[in-house]
């Protein structure tokens, strides 16, 4: 079986599917992905053949218009209204009238037997429309987003899919694969296939020191490069002082030497690192500080760790919201919250001392280890293939 994956171009997106590209690879079936330069790169670095479409699309540019000067998204609006989310898919409707023409002629000489996408490539749909194979999308994490992307693009796009010999409109996914544990997907969300989820968080180098057993807690701290992109150094800034006085507790920082310069100097209590693969460090961890990524949250979870969500734009809000609601962790989700050190600080103590947190994330994790894993899911794509 051929697989072409196509995808937005932002390896946050491309990266759940990897470990998928993986099972198919393992299995003997031959894996292409086609995309911006954006996640061409992230194919390579997975170990993956790519085939570059354009020039690179740089997101988290378009993600920073209209933020004011200084302010992170959260300061400037707040928690946002469920029409942001219709917003957010606007640019992807658009993208796609740039690029299925470049995707349909890479399909139509490779001739895959399966496209697989994520949630907001339009292109990957149309693709399969015309040329009658099967398209499966896997969601990134909690769907606020792509549950609304098929009504948005099946308006926007009703007319290019005409044109291009559609005239129904834009096809539905033939499945939806869904990386989130039992009970964490936000409920409002159409019922996905399970899949378990597989740490992607890239390749690196295992620093000695995540070997050494920690003394008392470690908590990792990671707000990805898109949220201190989005003016979100004066928040790192916060989260390392409210480790100050937190007894027999150390803090684990990713941060990169751009932004650590910017810094200044941290409490004794506190490790400034480079950033380096989630998973090849969490494992001597007690607790996670996110930004509310889904990659973030998954893999935290992967581990059986509680969570300190502080979100700032779009879903991150939503995984916060979940966090809470299966018991696995705190959230705090004004601007007013997060600013405010003492703020943090109560609530760090609360998710080291409360046990009742890490049992619902240990809970969380026991239900994620029941879901098939790519490998076994490998099978429902081959049968969905032959089926088509």
């Amino acid at each position: 079986m051929k697989v072409l994956i196509i995808t937005t171009p932002v390896a946050t997106h491309f990266a759940p599917l990897a470990p998928l590209a993986w099972a198919l690879r393992g299995a003997g079936h031959e894996v292409l992905v086609a995309g911006q330069p954006d996640v061409v790169a992230a194919a390579h670095a997975a170990g993956l053949s790519g085939h570059s479409v354009g020039e690179a699309f740089h997101a988290g540019e378009l993600m920073s218009l209209g933020l004011p000067a200084g302010l992170r998204p959260i300061e400037a609006g707040g928690r946002p209204a469920p029409a942001a989310f219709a917003g957010a898919v606007r640019p992807w409707t658009m993208h796609t009238r740039y690029t299925v023409g470049a995707y349909l002629e890479i399909a139509r000489s490779w001739k895959p037997d399966l496209v697989l996408s994520d949630r907001l490539e339009y292109g990957a749909l149309i693709v399969g429309g015309l040329l009658g194979i099967p398209v499966v999308q896997h969601r990134w994490g909690v769907d606020p987003v792509g549950e609304v992307a098929h009504a948005m693009g099946a308006h926007s796009l009703s007319g290019v899919c005409a044109r291009l010999g559609l005239p129904g409109g834009l096809p539905r996914p033939d499945l939806v694969l869904d990386p989130c544990p039992p009970g964490f997907q936000d409920p409002s969300v159409t019922p996905g296939t399970p899949i378990r989820y597989v740490p992607s968080n890239g390749s690196g180098t295992v620093p000695a020191w995540a070997f050494d057993e920690p003394a008392g807690h470690r908590v990792c701290v990671s707000l990805g490069q898109l949220t201190l992109a989005m003016n979100g150094l004066p928040l790192l800034r916060r989260i390392i002082d409210a480790f100050d006085g937190i007894p027999d507790t150390e803090a684990l920082v990713t941060v990169g030497a751009p932004y650590r310069e910017q810094l200044g100097p941290v409490p004794a209590s506190v490790r400034l690192v480079d950033p380096v693969p989630l998973d090849a460090v969490l494992g001597g961890c007690t607790a996670v500080v996110h930004h509310g990524g889904s990659g973030t949250q998954l893999t935290a979870t992967a581990f059986g760790l509680p969570q300190l969500v502080l979100p700032g734009h779009l879903d991150t809000f939503v995984v916060g919201d979940r966090i809470v609601a299966c018991g696995a962790g705190l959230s705090l989700d004004e601007a007013a919250q997060q600013n405010d050190v003492e703020a943090v600080h109560k609530a760090l103590r609360a998710l080291l001392s409360d046990p009742a947190h890490a049992e619902g994330a240990a809970r969380l994790r026991a239900g994620m280890a029941t879901q098939p894993t790519p490998a076994e899911t490998v099978a429902v794509l081959t049968e969905l293939a032959g089926a088509a």
